[in-house]
């Protein structure tokens, strides 16, 4: 399935807060629903900015690093947005999150596959669980 590596806490936030747009340097022709893989690396600056500049959202204490936490589906990309969530040259227009059982994988840059057999656009299924965590 296609596979996009976003650092945490952004990765959690499109998962879990409501996340609609995820911005990117790059303008993007794929629609479809893809997992949300995070990379290894906690983002702090984007733990202050979501502090500061979305204070309604409530951070968990730990974050799922190095692994797929969910599925997403992208919808569209745009170069304007009103979402409160748009910051870039270009935003990836996402629809129904869905929050996965943890699978620890490696990232790469760009889209990129992997399998996982129980990721589905349905959102049913369990995979497995790991300790990589990072608390805030």
């Amino acid at each position: 399935m296609k596979t996009l590596s976003i650092q945490q806490p952004w990765a959690w936030a499109i998962i879990h807060a409501g996340k609609n747009v995820e911005n990117r340097s790059w303008w993007i022709n794929f629609r479809g629903t893809i997992l949300v893989h995070t990379g290894k690396i906690l983002d702090e600056l984007g733990v202050e900015c979501i502090k500061t500049f979305y204070p309604e959202v409530k951070l968990p204490g730990s974050f799922m690093l190095g692994g797929i936490i969910g599925s997403v589906k992208i919808v569209d990309c745009v170069a304007e947005s009103k979402s409160k969530w748009f910051r870039g040259r270009f935003g990836l227009v996402l629809e129904n999150p869905i929050a996965l059982p943890f699978m620890p994988c490696r990232g790469q840059l760009g889209f990129f596959d992997v399998t996982y057999k129980d990721a589905r656009e349905d959102g049913e299924g369990t995979g497995s669980t790991s300790s990589n965590t990072q608390k805030l």
